[in-house]
């Protein structure tokens, strides 16, 4: 028996055939709206298929009908990203927050419960706290540090304990890297799940990417990435992905085709160039990171540093997660300048080679401001209970070399002081 190769080995051709393709040994981008039937038959058994009129045959396969429903790149796209969460099935979307509202629409009907962990990117909390309560979907949040014990009894007085329908956390969080138990929320909903009303449960899995935190493993239902980020890699694409069962996937994919989110073919292409040098770029990312947060943690004008890998056997809960869910300390580090948003401000402007702008996982560094940018959207008094503050600084840490990266962090911090 042959061994089962890594996913990084089958990144370069795994879903692809070159023979169907003029013997390309790239996948070619597929610039079509619609494909050609070779018969009426066909066309019909295509179709028959795709709205779920019958079940496949044996051996039969979805057929190409237009590009909303299904284009070759997308599909040799969705069958390689299943290899690293050894998912049965991948939707692609065209973001992240596609993916994210695709999936709370499909599982989530008026007066359902919605069970949220907190913080959230600010995107998210956006659509699910300001957008969802129109469609009479109700929402409950519980905070880092709670014990599955006291969430299903947080669950339990809200009085809608029977109308929980989904729980969705992102962890480690944006922007203050917080842990959360995947494997407890998963116990959390098959709790509250019935034979006929399972509760599903989703991770946002963007911060760890699929390389370094594998959700579906540790009792994930469904797990969500802004491809945008990690996987896309080089900030030149925006893309979503969801990855599970079959079924669920399925019915993804069927919102999916009503509501014209997929990614387009250009899209695709661009995301298959990227995984082939996902993980080396992520290794060096969680190597420069560990480097950087070793350098923050003892710089006198650095009040905290918001970092998995400074977490040891006093931080108890948040230790025990990390080293049961996270294969590195990832690429993401945020840390509390001492002062306010003059001095944060101030260092921000002073920086050379890392970058200020908003998004994370490419190969260049960059630095942002939650509470005035991605994060300023969410509850002010919410904020400041989550150490979202004014003084609060989320570095993504890129490919450069660490001692350049550091270098730039000192320089700006130099400006502080002077």
């Amino acid at each position: 028996m042959s061994k089962k190769m890594r996913p990084e080995s089958l990144m370069m051709s795994y879903g692809y055939k070159p023979e169907l393709s003029e013997g390309a040994i790239k996948c070619p981008i597929f610039q079509t709206s619609t494909f050609v039937f070779k018969n009426a038959e066909e066309g019909k058994a295509f179709f028959e298929l795709a709205y779920g009129h019958r079940k496949k045959k044996e051996g039969e396969e979805l057929g190409l009908i237009y590009s909303r429903i299904n284009n070759p790149d997308l599909e040799v796209l969705e069958n390689r990203l299943t290899l690293w969460d050894e998912a049965e099935e991948c939707a692609v979307f065209e973001s992240g927050m596609s993916a994210i509202s695709a999936i709370l629409l499909e599982f989530l009907k008026p007066g359902d419960l919605l069970l949220i962990s907190s913080p959230l990117y600010g995107g998210s909390d956006h659509f699910i706290k300001k957008i969802l309560p129109k469609f009479n979907i109700n929402v409950l949040a519980f905070r880092v540090g709670q014990s599955k014990e006291e969430i299903i009894q947080l669950i339990k007085d809200s009085g809608l304990a029977s109308k929980l329908a989904l729980v969705y956390i992102e962890t480690p969080a944006n922007p203050t890297n917080d842990l959360i138990d995947i494997q407890a929320c998963s116990e959390i909903a098959r709790h509250f799940s019935a034979p006929d009303k399972p509760v599903y449960f989703a991770v946002d899995n963007t911060y760890m990417g699929p390389v370094w935190q594998h959700p579906l493993k540790h009792g994930a239902d469904l797990v969500l990435y802004s491809a945008t980020k990690y996987i896309g890699g080089h900030s030149d694409v925006i893309a979503g992905a969801c990855l599970g069962s079959k079924e669920l996937i399925k019915r993804v994919k069927g919102l999916r085709t009503f509501l014209g989110n997929m990614a387009s073919p250009n899209t695709g292409w661009l995301l298959l160039r990227s995984l082939e040098t996902l993980k080396i770029r992520m290794d060096m990312q969680a190597h420069n990171a560990n480097e950087v947060a070793a350098f923050l943690n003892t710089h006198p004008l650095v009040e905290r540093v918001y970092f998995p890998g400074n977490l040891t056997e006093n931080d108890g809960e948040q230790f025990r997660i990390k080293n049961q869910q996270c294969l590195t300390n990832g690429g993401m580090i945020s840390f509390d300048i001492k002062g306010g948003e003059k001095q944060a401000f101030q260092f921000l402007d002073a920086l050379k080679l890392i970058k200020l702008a908003v998004s994370l996982g490419g190969t260049e560094s960059l630095a942002e401001h939650p509470a005035t940018m991605t994060h300023v959207d969410v509850d002010q008094a919410l904020r400041k209970e989550l150490c979202i503050t004014e003084k609060m600084v989320r570095l993504s840490i890129g490919v450069e070399h660490y001692e350049d990266i550091i270098s730039d962090l000192a320089s700006a911090l130099e400006t502080i002081k002077s």
